[in-house]
C-alpha cells in the first residue's frame, strides 16, 4: 500500500483534464471531489462542473457570469487580497453553482411549460379565435368550439406563428405537442394542419433599434418536423432537451394545407398546444444583458435545486440528522481508502459542498 500514490501525478495536467472531460455523468464528477483535496482543487482550478453543463446544454455559452443569492459572496471578496484569490473565490462560485445547475438539468421533468400567451402572427376572428383558446385541451366548450384560426391565404407558402410565455426565465423543454383543430361544423369536416412546424426559444429584447424590428433574439431553433393532418395532440420531441433562457418559445407553422371551401382561401387553426418540460425557478434565474445577448445566472441558495415537477428525487421527508448520517459514512468510506492516494483528505481542512453530499450517496 505505501507504494500506491495519486495516479494523477504521474500524468501532465493535460491528459489529465482530458481524462476528465470524458465524464458524462455528474455523479461520477462529485466522487472525483470526494477522493482528496488535490482532486476536488483540481476539478474547481479546471471548471470542470461549467465544462460539463455546457456539453450538455450549449445554450449556456451565453452566461457571461454567475452569482449567488443569500451568499456572503462580497464579505469573501473583501477578505482576499490577490488578484489570484479573487479568481479562486470565482472558480469557487462557479464551481458551486454549476454543481447545482447539473443536478437541475439531469433530473426528470414534466410540466406543461405555458404560463401565458404572448400572440399570434394573424387571428381570423378576434377574440373567438384568439392564440389564448390554444390553452385548452378542449376543442369545445359547451356549445362552442375552442380554437386558434390564422387569417385566409391564396399563398400555400405564408407561415403563421404562436409566441408563449413559459412558466420562468430559465426552463429545460423537451417536447412540443399540437392539436390542430378539425371544424366539424364544415362539410367534410376538414382539419386546418400546417405542412410542418419548429420552434424558436429565446428571450424579448428591451429596446428595438432602427435596423432591427424584431422583438425576441433567440438562442434556439430546432429541426423543421412534418406534420399530420389528422386530430390529435401531435408530439414533437426535440432531438435533445433544450435550455430555453429568457422564457419565450415560438412556434412556427410552416406550409398550408386546408382549403375553406366557403372563401377559397388556406387557413391554420390549432385547438390546443402543450410545451412540456421543467422550470429551474426559484433555485435559478437569469438576467438578460443587453445589447449582447448575454446573461447573468443567479442561484438562490435559499431555494430548492430541483425543477418542479421532478421524478426520481430525495424525498422531502428525509432529515437533515438522516442526510449528516450518511455524509458521516461516506467520509468514513473514504478514510479507510486514504492509503490509495498521497493526498487524502483532512475532515478540517476539506469541506463537501451540500450538493455533493447529497449526490455522492
Amino acid at each position: 500500500m505505501e507504494n500506491r500514490k495519486d495516479f494523477f501525478s504521474c500524468l501532465d495536467s493535460d491528459t489529465s483534464l482530458k481524462i476528465l472531460t470524458c465524464l458524462d455523468d455528474p455523479a461520477d464528477l462529485v466522487r472525483i471531489c470526494c477522493v482528496s483535496r488535490s482532486w476536488r482543487h483540481y476539478v474547481i482550478a479546471n471548471g470542470l462542473w461549467k465544462k460539463l453543463c455546457l456539453r450538455m446544454f450549449p445554450q449556456l455559452f451565453r452566461v457571461a457570469s454567475v452569482v449567488e443569492l443569500n451568499q456572503h459572496g462580497a464579505k469573501e471578496l473583501a477578505e482576499v487580497g490577490s488578484s489570484s484569490s479573487v479568481e479562486w473565490v470565482v472558480l469557487q462560485r462557479e464551481h458551486r453553482v454549476y454543481s447545482y445547475l447539473s443536478r437541475a438539468l439531469m433530473s426528470s421533468i414534466a410540466m406543461n411549460c405555458i404560463a401565458n400567451t404572448v400572440g399570434a402572427s394573424s387571428t381570423d376572428n378576434f377574440p373567438q379565435e384568439s392564440i389564448d383558446n390554444t390553452l385548452e385541451p378542449r376543442d369545445r366548450i359547451s356549445d362552442r368550439y375552442s380554437y386558434w384560426s390564422s387569417n385566409g391565404q391564396s399563398n400555400p407558402d405564408v407561415p403563421e406563428t404562436l409566441t408563449y410565455e413559459l412558466v420562468s426565465q430559465i426552463c429545460v423543454i423537451t417536447e412540443i405537442n399540437i392539436q390542430p383543430f378539425q371544424a366539424h361544423f364544415q362539410n367534410g369536416a376538414p382539419i386546418y394542419s400546417a405542412k410542418s412546424v419548429r420552434f424558436k426559444m429565446g428571450h424579448a429584447k428591451a429596446s428595438l433599434d432602427a435596423v432591427d424590428d424584431e422583438i425576441f433574439s433567440w438562442t434556439y431553433i430546432s429541426p423543421e418536423f412534418p406534420m399530420s393532418q389528422e386530430n390529435r395532440l401531435q408530439k414533437f420531441r426535440l432531438p435533445e432537451p433544450v435550455l430555453c433562457i429568457g422564457g419565450i418559445l415560438q412556434i412556427e407553422l410552416l406550409g398550408r394545407v386546408q382549403r375553406q371551401e366557403i372563401d377559397g382561401l388556406l387557413y391554420i387553426c390549432v385547438s390546443h398546444v402543450q410545451v412540456l418540460g421543467g422550470s429551474l425557478s426559484p433555485a435559478f434565474n437569469v438576467d438578460i444583458l443587453e445589447p449582447s445577448g448575454t446573461f447573468v445566472l443567479k442561484r438562490d441558495q435559499m431555494a430548492n435545486c430541483q425543477p418542479v415537477m421532478t421524478s426520481g428525487s430525495e424525498s422531502p421527508e428525509v432529515s437533515y440528522e438522516q442526510r449528516a448520517r450518511n455524509v458521516r459514512n461516506i467520509v468514513t468510506i473514504f478514510r479507510g481508502q486514504e492509503e490509495i492516494v498521497e493526498d487524502a483528505w483532512d475532515e478540517e481542512e476539506f469541506e463537501i459542498d451540500d450538493f455533493e453530499e447529497e449526490y455522492a450517496l
